[in-house]
């Protein structure tokens, strides 16, 4: 591209010399068009836009119309799934009551440990010292490595 003496602060100018040697070195030429734009020329008036189609009534193929589909009845209250009983729930070991003792009595020395006649004094390291019982024991019961029964050479298990 060869360059017009154009400032480089003037954008318009610089946009200008670009288009130039654009259009010199033919891009942007159509069959129908002369090759140099002549400035008398009178664009043409757009065309109007095209009228929109009318809605397909087989909303994407499905056979009912999108009012249908959005605003209808739901096909899902037709069907009346009825899910299956849930398991019943596990029977807690020894070692969930114990859990459960000394978090209830570590709140209950923290909370009001002068409704047995313990001091706060003395009630509050008691009640702290119960509450980690119960949390250091509800460690120790969390399952480590790989389920009964499985193989640890299988690799990964989902």
């Amino acid at each position: 591209m060869s360059s017009h003496g154009t400032d480089p602060e003037d954008v318009d100018a610089t946009f200008a010399a670009i288009v130039a040697d654009l259009r010199a070195e033919g891009v942007g030429e159509f069959v129908d068009e002369p090759a140099e734009p002549r400035a008398d020329r009178i664009p043409p008036e757009p065309a109007p836009p095209p009228e929109p189609e009318p809605a397909d009534p087989s909303w994407r193929g499905g056979g009912t119309t999108w009012e249908d589909t959005v605003f209808g009845e739901d096909p899902a209250e037709d069907e009346h799934y009825v899910p299956p009983e849930p398991p019943p729930l596990p029977r807690p070991g020894k070692g969930a009551f114990i859990v459960l003792l000394f978090f209830l009595v570590g709140l209950f020395l923290l909370i009001a440990p002068g409704l047995i006649g313990i001091t706060q004094s003395l009630g509050t390291p008691l009640g702290i010292l119960s509450l980690a019982t119960a949390l250091a024991l509800l460690l120790l019961r969390v399952k480590q490595g790989p389920p009964d029964g499985a193989d640890p050479s299988n690799g990964a298990q989902v």
